[in-house]
């Protein structure tokens, strides 16, 4: 997951990657580097005898995984995949719970890329380091696992909270890119159920969500870590030191793609085992877990990744076809994956119009960072409550992050935020659950800014903006804020986009108990609304026709 950082990713109108500013290092940089000059096989190597001991179980993992590909209906190929129907629940739900809590939240500074920026010198996260906790080679990431706690984590109350908010689905994060597994896995000894808090985080908060009635994700940015850590090859650091190559990865060179150029154009060294490792890792999460849907962050696009991809893909929804009864969700990014063979997820970003496949925005509640970090700003319920309502009306979802103290303890704005929004969803969720599309998104003046990396670019929406979803055969027009004398012209409902045959025969606001006058002009549907609103931040109308006499 990446953001406000000037190597972000970002996708541009044209939908190509975008890096705007390359953080690659030259080999040899610091003549202290002791493996900057080494070719990527060597490295490589490095890292596969660090990982031996794991080769039995990854050979046993990868064995069921071509064997559940074997029995179908799923091949492992695009012609088979872009099959692929995404499964009802997910379109229903809408609302789900993003959380990224992990090693990174022990410093607490910048954001969660703090791993990787920690070793690029000159950066502020860098200097921040060395002044506060030494140089990286006597004190480098691994150290912060020790106080990675989670001592009042409490995933009974995490999962009560998600369901207030009003969210039907929950997605960890079991593994970022810094390598740090919060799930018990058997690939590895760098995980939170052998290391720091010494329990599977991840595995109690599922049995928690679950217990609530919420639907389990797993997220996994684990392909990215073949690169994450190799800025710590251009100095002395703790990354060269092969005692800890099995956590630190192969941390080779990221040769990202080039300014305006798609991911296709990323030349970064990829090993077959690498690949294996990563295949056999997601696998591992889906066999032990059951998640319904599978997260991935933008790297499973990168040319060397594509093979193993299409092998996941079948085995997963084989898999989950047979543990759930329907196959689960794949999210990805830009041009990842065949478009029919998974559902796009847009990061911090909207669509102009009505997308006719499903898809997801992914942002999160606070404006700087994914993780926990200290004197963060935080984005108001009313945006948050927009955004969903925007999303929703284009045939989308809203994956909405929190970001847990290193202790397992969620912050009290994001509490509060969350709470508010689950609120409002308890007045105008029969506008939003189970809903599809209506003829039109919406209309008024205002227009977001499409694209991903640009949710906070648009205006504020005003009362004379309305979005528009349908479920059986009503209409809800959802007005996003309350007109100062209280009348509204609905102008996309006029005679003529009601459905042939028939007129509006009432319209009630959700939340207030009489039915509204109204009258249908030429001109679209005029409602007198109520002198109070009900509730705040947006305000539904349930629009019901009839045959006309």
């Amino acid at each position: 997951m990446k953001h406000n950082l000037p190597r972000l990713l970002v996708l541009a109108s044209s939908l190509c990657l975008v890096f705007m500013q390359p953080a690659i290092l030259c080999a040899g940089d610091d003549p202290d580097a002791p493996s900057a000059s080494e070719n990527p096989r060597t490295l490589d190597q490095t890292w596969i005898q660090a990982s031996s001991k794991y080769d039995a179980k990854r050979a046993e993992i990868l064995k069921n995984v071509n064997s559940m590909i074997g029995e179908g209906p799923f091949r492992a190929d695009w012609q088979s995949l872009q099959t692929y129907e995404v499964p009802k629940w997910y379109r229903d739900a809408k609302f789900g719970i993003f959380v990224h809590w992990g090693v990174y939240s022990v410093p607490a500074y910048g954001d969660e890329w703090y791993p990787r920026l920690m070793y690029i010198k000159g950066s502020d996260t860098y200097k921040h380091h060395v002044a506060t906790y030494g140089r990286q080679d006597k004190f480098g990431y691994k150290d912060f696992i020790p106080a990675f706690k989670a001592e009042r984590f409490d995933p009974l109350a995490w999962a009560k909270l998600f369901k207030e908010s009003g969210a039907r689905y929950v997605v960890p994060v079991f593994e970022h890119h810094d390598g740090f597994a919060m799930y018990d896995s058997a690939l590895s000894d760098w995980t939170a159920a052998k290391m720091g808090p010494r329990r599977d985080l991840v595995g109690d908060l599922a049995k928690a969500v679950r217990a609530e009635g919420l639907h389990l994700g797993a997220s996994s940015h684990r392909v990215e870590h073949n690169f994450f850590f190799g800025v710590g090859r251009t100095f002395a650091s703790d990354v060269d030191d092969p005692a800890f190559a099995a956590f630190y990865g192969p941390a080779h060179t990221w040769l990202e793609a080039k300014k305006d150029t798609p991911l296709a154009n990323d030349f970064t060294f990829t090993s077959q085992l690498w690949l294996d490792d990563w295949l056999a890792r997601s696998a591992e999460i889906v066999q032990k877990y059951h998640p319904e849907i599978m997260w991935f962050d933008w790297w499973i696009g990168q040319p060397s990744v594509r093979e193993n991809l299409t092998r996941f893909a079948a085995f997963y929804y084989n898999a989950s076809s047979k543990y759930s009864g329907f196959p689960g969700v794949i999210n990805y990014k830009y041009f990842a994956m065949e478009e029919h063979s998974a559902v796009l997820d847009l990061e911090r970003g909207e669509l102009s119009d009505i997308r006719p496949l499903p898809w997801q925005t992914d942002t999160s509640i606070s404006n700087k960072s994914w993780g926990y970090i200290e004197g963060d700003t935080f984005k108001s319920p009313q945006f948050i409550i927009h955004q969903l309502i925007d999303i929703v009306s284009k045939n989308g979802n809203l994956l909405l992050n929190v970001g847990p103290r290193a202790d397992g303890t969620i912050p009290e704005e994001e509490q509060r935020i969350l709470r508010e929004v689950g609120t409002w969803l308890k007045i105008n969720g029969e506008a939003i659950y189970e809903t599809r599309p209506w003829r039109v998104y919406g209309e008024g003046p205002t227009k977001v800014a499409a694209g991903a990396f640009r949710d906070t670019d648009t205006a504020p929406f005003t009362a004379e903006d309305f979005r528009f979803t349908e479920k059986d055969g009503v209409i809800y027009a959802i007005e996003l804020g309350w007109p100062a004398n209280h009348e509204v012209v609905i102008h996309s409902l006029t005679g003529a986009t009601i459905e042939q045959g028939k007129e509006v025969r009432s319209v009630e606001l959700l939340g207030y108990g009489p039915k509204i006058p109204f009258e249908q002009g030429s001109d679209g549907l005029h409602i007198h609304l109520p002198e109070q609103p009900v509730g705040k931040y947006a305000y539904c109308l349930r629009v019901r026709s009839a045959i006309a006499p």
